[in-house]
């Protein structure tokens, strides 16, 4: 049998990223957790984590780690069943993308008791991936699937407006919105995985062009960047409503909006223990989404 407390030690150095921060995390001395991870890697006969900064899980450590997350969830399955010893909150790791994060998710994990919530933060044309690793439990992601194993929900759209202050526009876009003038007008870009700023253009001003950018990985950091006139973004519309009804920022183009569909995507063996989590953010995507 293997040693759950062991397991639970190697997902906290993979997920924390060092010993120290692992070791924090479970109440244990640094030297107590690199004797539980060498206890196991003998055990296993293979070595589970590259050492380094960050510390990260070799393939072998992130199939245990698959294997210990489904256990804890299988438990708490169980226990909404039978009567098992209380074991606190049940920690349910997710993949969210930034915009939603800031718009229309909190209300939804606030709506669920008995969750210890860890998540991952990246783009919704990526977050898929973290559940095809096994990492997460369940991502809100652009994909609609199929993805083996696993479930899809569809939540609604959530929209887009190329936005920038009346200062902005004034000093960039004198004379209107056009590639030209785009290819010198400074950008915002969460990441270079954003591509909502390179897909609006090629909607709204034909092929492809390079564009100065700044980046900045944070979806308020681009509302008040915009605000203040360093660059013209992609901003979630429930964000930036009263400043666009004020006048304090303004779309480059008039009514030509980027709508981007996202889905609720989560393993079918967490299902039952997901459901409070699935009502509620479909509740809550159904008050903010299109």
């Amino acid at each position: 049998m293997l040693d759950y407390a062991h397991l639970q030690t190697l997902a906290a150095i993979h997920r924390r990223g060092s010993f120290d921060l692992a070791a924090a995390q479970l109440g244990l001395t640094p030297s107590a957790v690199s004797q539980r991870l060498k206890a196991l890697e003998d055990r296993m006969g293979s070595l589970l984590i590259r050492r380094g900064a960050p510390c990260t899980a070799t393939e072998p450590g992130l199939r245990l780690i698959r294997h210990f997350d489904e256990v804890t969830l299988l438990e708490a399955a169980l226990a909404q069943d039978l009567p098992l010893p209380d074991s606190g909150p049940t920690p349910i790791r997710l993949a969210v993308n930034a915009d939603s994060l800031a718009t229309w998710i909190i209300p939804a994990l606030a709506a669920c008791e008995g969750m210890l919530f860890d998540l991952v933060i990246d783009d919704q044309e990526y977050s898929q991936d973290w559940l095809r690793r096994g990492e997460v439990a369940g991502a809100i992601t652009a994909h609609p699937g199929p993805l083996q194993g696993c479930d899809t929900l569809p939540l609604g759209r959530l929209r887009y407006h190329a936005t920038a202050s009346p200062e902005y526009m004034a000093r960039w876009l004198p004379q209107g919105t056009s590639a030209a003038a785009l290819s010198r007008a400074p950008a915002l870009t969460y990441s270079d995985k954003d591509r909502l700023q390179a897909d609006w253009l090629s909607r709204a001003c034909g092929p492809a062009f390079p564009f100065p950018t700044h980046r900045m990985a944070s979806s308020q950091a681009f509302v008040d960047a915009a605000l203040a006139g360093l660059g013209w973004g992609m901003n979630p519309a429930p964000l930036i409503a009263p400043h666009l009804a004020s006048g304090a920022l303004v779309e480059l183009i008039p009514d030509t909006p980027l709508d981007v569909a996202l889905h609720w995507q989560f393993t079918r063996r967490a299902a039952p223990v997901l459901a409070p989590l699935t009502r509620a953010l479909r509740d809550a995507a159904r008050a903010t989404l299109l």
